[in-house]
């Protein structure tokens, strides 16, 4: 009979690990559009279209590892939704719209849209960094070898994940934050923490997903790849 730790360790990593797959999935799909923007935008650039090429890698990577911790729990995700998104959140509170109506034509033609979208995503991962910080001090995630695993590889990926926006704003002269960004952000993560988490966690009748996330994409690559 498990004890009530095993039984909230084994609650909580399940209810961490859905946010987190629902995240990274949504991230490396999100790229592509930000890669199409970038590479019309900055053709003479090609570091900074590698930085963000490595960051879709990453994010797929990242995706695929918390696939397979599920694979060997021998369970599906927990079906979140874009409620759960940081960066689907962040994307509507500052565009307006959600990431899938965010006009990509528009952010190629408009300067100011695209150092926003920049800004966004870089606020977005040094907020994922120092989440990931906190997470590998938890004793639950700590407790489990192969997700304190998975949040190391994500420790180490993430300074190459905000570092060349913030570059390419620093050669630009462009303000890295804004105030209101900067508290979007705040409250954003807030929210996800205080209500969005708990919700979940406390909600019993919460359905799992029925298909990955990513049926119908490149078959996954096998964990350390």
């Amino acid at each position: 009979m498990r004890s009530p730790i095993d039984l909230f360790r084994r609650r909580f990593l399940d209810v961490l690990a859905s946010i987190y797959i629902y995240n990274e999935h949504r991230g490396y799909t999100s790229l592509d559009r930000v890669l199409e923007a970038v590479r019309v935008r900055c053709p003479d650039d090609p570091d900074f279209i590698a930085a963000i090429e490595k960051h879709r890698a990453d994010e797929r990577k990242h995706y695929v590892m918390f696939r397979r911790w599920f694979e060997l729990q021998g369970r599906m995700p927990l079906a979140v939704d874009s409620t759960c998104g940081h960066i689907d959140r962040f994307i509507h509170k500052v565009f307006g719209c959600t990431i899938d109506e965010l006009d990509t034509q528009g952010v190629i033609d408009s300067p100011e849209a695209f150092e926003r979208l920049c800004r966004v995503i870089m606020l977005t991962e040094q907020r994922g960094m120092r989440q990931v910080e906190i997470l590998l001090e938890n004793r639950h995630v700590r407790a489990d070898r192969a997700m304190k695993r998975i949040f190391e590889v994500v420790e180490r990926d993430e300074p190459d994940h905000w570092m060349p926006y913030a570059a390419w704003l620093d050669t630009q002269g462009r303000a890295k934050a804004r105030w209101r960004e900067r508290w979007a952000d705040y409250w954003i993560h807030k929210s996800l923490m205080l209500v969005k988490l708990p919700s979940l966690f406390f909600n019993p009748a919460s359905r799992r997903m029925a298909a990955w996330p990513d049926a119908g994409e490149e078959a996954a690559t096998p964990m350390g790849s």
